[in-house]
Parts: C-alpha cells; sequence; structure tokens
C-alpha cells in the first residue's frame, strides 16, 4: 500500500485574522481571495490539485471552505480539523483582551491546558487533532486539509512527536503548506522548495 500523503493548507486571510481577532466565522477577504485563487496548481503539487488529491477535507469555517474552492478543490468538511473555540474571546481582539484580561491572556498564552475563555484549551485541540491525524495512518490516500494556522501547529507537534509547548515555536501564515507523509511508525515532515517556473 502506498503511503499517506497529507498536505495542511492553512486558509487565507480574512479581516479577522488580519486584525489579530480569535476565532469567529469570517469569510475570505477580498485579498485572501485573490491570494488563493492565484495559487499556482504547480504550489500544490506538479499537477492540477483535483489530480493530486485522493481526498479534500475542510474545517466547517467559510474561510477554509472557500479557500479550498479557490483551489480547485471539492472539500468535505471535517468537524476535527475546526478551529479552536474560543468562548468567550470569539471575535474579541488580541489587543482588547490584554487590556481586559491581562491575566487570563497570560495563563493562556503560557498553559496549554488552560482555558480561561470557556472554549477549548489548546491541550484540547492537540487532542482532537491528534486523533484524527491518528486516524489517516495506514490509509494509503493523498490528503489535501483546509484548516486553520493553530491546527496545523498543534499537528506538526503530534507528527513529530514534539512537547505541546513548541507549539508557541511554529508560525503559519495564511496559505502556508505543510505535507506530512505517514511512513508505518511515523510522520514524515516534508519541505520543498517551490516548483521551477514555467518557461516557453
Amino acid at each position: 500500500m502506498n503511503p499517506t500523503s497529507l498536505r495542511l493548507v492553512a486558509h487565507g486571510h480574512t479581516a479577522a485574522l488580519r486584525r489579530a481577532r480569535f476565532g469567529g466565522d469570517d469569510a475570505l477577504d477580498e485579498g485572501g481571495r485573490n491570494a488563493a485563487l492565484a495559487l499556482s496548481p504547480g504550489v500544490l503539487g506538479r499537477r492540477a490539485p483535483s489530480d493530486d488529491t485522493d481526498a479534500c477535507l475542510s474545517s466547517p469555517a467559510a474561510a477554509a471552505v472557500q479557500t479550498a474552492y479557490a483551489l480547485g478543490l471539492a472539500p468535505a468538511v471535517e468537524t476535527a480539523l475546526a478551529d479552536c473555540d474560543y468562548g468567550d474571546w470569539t471575535a474579541r481582539s488580541l489587543q482588547e483582551i490584554a487590556g481586559a484580561q491581562p491575566d487570563a491572556l497570560r495563563e493562556w498564552l503560557s498553559t496549554p491546558d488552560a482555558a480561561p475563555h470557556g472554549g477549548e484549551s489548546v491541550a484540547a485541540v492537540h487532542e482532537r487533532v491528534g486523533r484524527w491525524l491518528d486516524g489517516q495512518r495506514g490509509l494509503g490516500r493523498r490528503v489535501t486539509a483546509v484548516t486553520h494556522p493553530l491546527v496545523i501547529r498543534v499537528a506538526v507537534v503530534h507528527a513529530l512527536g514534539l512537547p505541546l509547548v513548541t507549539y508557541r515555536q511554529l508560525d503559519v501564515e495564511p496559505l502556508a503548506i505543510v505535507r506530512l507523509t505517514d511512513h508505518g511508525r511515523r510522520w514524515q515532515l516534508r519541505l520543498s522548495a517551490p516548483p521551477a517556473p514555467v518557461t516557453g
């Protein structure tokens, strides 16, 4: 059986993302939509995305679903790929929370098990995403999953067996792509160079 190949794609920019707001279900903004549409099929693979993917999964969030369609894929919604539930902080800015609840914000930033907002902790997101990731092993299929930066960060931590606190050292930009390949007993992280430009 072929190894499972998993391509994690961060959704494009939204107004909330640009303003450093927690969660919400914003659609892609104009810049995010244009950037997703402009993303060459060569960035996702040597062929068109639909030719290089057996299954496309997406977070339920509008931005993730729209990003998948902009990339030429037809996603099936996977709730395990949902963003963190930020509880009372949903749609509020980092700056706002820092001013109103500085101790709670410090606790959340420093302790993965903390959920001062009443929603999910980072540890809970890690557990949810880790279960999903483990379920992909051994399936022998090529999966493109469009999701959120935090989800990708904890997925990488889980795949490489790193301490959860290291998620804070990973930055995932909009439309970033992380490739993981299942090699039986472990996942392998693949970093690849951008494709050569087409000439002629």
